[in-house]
């Protein structure tokens, strides 16, 4: 389990006034605010949020 890669997700634009299923997508990686920075497993569960939501993501591999 160790080894399992890792992505760093920054929330660069705002979530307010987006469809609410894009505001879940942002909660349900965990980022709260603008800049904020969460390291999530790459998962096909979160790569589906991930590209739901890209135009409002910056995505590196941790």
């Amino acid at each position: 389990m160790a080894d399992q890669k890792k992505l760093s997700v920054t929330l660069v634009k705002s979530s307010i006034g987006r469809i609410p299923k894009h505001v879940a997508c942002v909660k349900g990686l965990g980022l709260r605010r603008m800049h904020h920075t969460v390291t999530v497993i790459d998962t096909p569960e979160n790569r589906g949020m991930i590209n739901k939501v890209s135009y409002m993501l910056k995505v590196e591999e941790a």
